[in-house]
């Protein structure tokens, strides 16, 4: 039997959740997603929260809503899912793409910053994996360049920097709750912001550009969370914590027994929540390497095995070495809190095993 790289978890709460939300007939957007929304705030240092059908959903609207448009430059990592930079692209504006830091995977500061022309409106960071972006330096750079900061950390639920939550450094932040992520609401998204503004701006836009019914101020999207969605989102909510310090302690198994590859690297001043454990495979062919982890019931994944500013929709041929060379030797293996700890056991034995065969 195969160790699942990735599971979510469901379970009773939440399908009596759903059950009550089917029985109420009142299964749109209304009093759960109202709840979510509010339960889901102390975790955002009580910024509005504004739930979306999708994490991507959430990243459009959150870039609208400030002003993001034509003519305007937005500076992305390309070693992330495409979402990133297709939120940029649909609004209008550009996205400028930008090598990352090999210790994090995150977008490195020194490349935003060489980076910024007269046409630069933004930066929207990434917090890959579970850890946070170097915020401290982003800020700096933001403020010095009078630029507006996005946050895509739709895989750091609980996650901070200097003990300060992902989601509240920027403009916006943009939480996924995609069934494989550390909690889960079936799908949805929530954007976070401390802006009154943006917030109305926000949810405006998710519902065809309206507050009140028929009157529609803006021109808008129909990007609403389903009552039964929200339902799950708010009992899976109530187990993040939790759930949160199991992928720690795995983490830490791992960093403690992994030999012969370069595990996770993590800044003094993070709080990483592994959405993935991603270590790093340099003394070997990389997708060998993970099909032979397959074969031995050790279920894996590339996240990711191309760079964005490479793939058909950009097709850019500039070079960015430290994101091409992440994409050929990165291999994330399980972290999720389902893990047993014979689980752990054989997930550090078949690594190491083929390690030491390959070296």
């Amino acid at each position: 039997m195969i160790i699942p790289l990735a599971k979510p978890i469901i379970g009773e709460e939440e399908r009596e959740a759903v059950d009550r939300v089917l029985r109420s007939g009142n299964l749109a957007q209304g009093l759960e997603v109202e709840a979510f929304e509010g339960e889901f705030s102390p975790l955002v240092s009580k910024n509005y929260c504004i739930a979306v059908n999708s994490g991507t959903s959430g990243l459009h609207i959150a870039l609208i809503a400030a002003g993001i448009g034509p003519g305007d430059e937005v500076i992305v990592p390309s070693f992330t899912f495409a979402a990133t930079a297709n939120s940029v692209a649909l609004t209008g504006a550009k996205p400028i793409f930008v090598d990352i830091d090999p210790r994090t995977f995150n977008i490195d500061p020194a490349a935003i910053e060489a980076a910024i022309t007269s046409r630069t409106r933004a930066i929207q960071v990434v917090h890959l994996y579970g850890q946070p972006a170097s915020m401290k330096e982003i800020m700096t750079i933001a403020t010095r360049y009078q630029l507006l900061v996005f946050e895509d950390a739709a895989q750091a639920h609980f996650a901070s920097f200097d003990q300060k939550p992902v989601g509240t450094f920027g403009e916006t932040g943009v939480f996924s709750f995609y069934p494989t992520k550390n909690m889960t609401s079936g799908e949805g998204g929530m954007i976070t912001t401390a802006s009154q503004d943006i917030a109305r701006r926000c949810r405006m836009l998710r519902n065809q550009g309206m507050e009140t019914r028929y009157a529609n101020e803006v021109i808008g999207l129909n990007n609403r969370m389903t009552d039964l969605h929200a339902a799950i989102g708010r009992i899976q909510l109530t187990k993040l914590a939790k759930w949160t310090a199991q992928r720690r302690s795995n983490a830490q198994f791992f960093d403690e027994n992994l030999t012969g590859v370069v595990i996770p690297y993590v800044a003094p001043s993070a709080f990483h929540v592994y959405h993935q454990y991603t270590i790093r495979v340099i003394e070997h062919e990389r997708d060998q390497f993970s099909a032979e982890l397959s074969k031995l019931g050790v279920g894996n994944g590339v996240y990711y095995p191309f760079p964005v500013h490479r793939l058909p929709s950009y097709n850019h041929d500039f070079e960015l070495p430290e994101t091409i060379l992440a994409c050929k030797e990165v291999i994330s293996i399980p972290v999720h809190p389902s893990l047993s700890r014979e689980n752990l056991e054989k997930v550090v034995e078949t690594v190491n095993a083929l390690a030491k065969a390959g070296a």
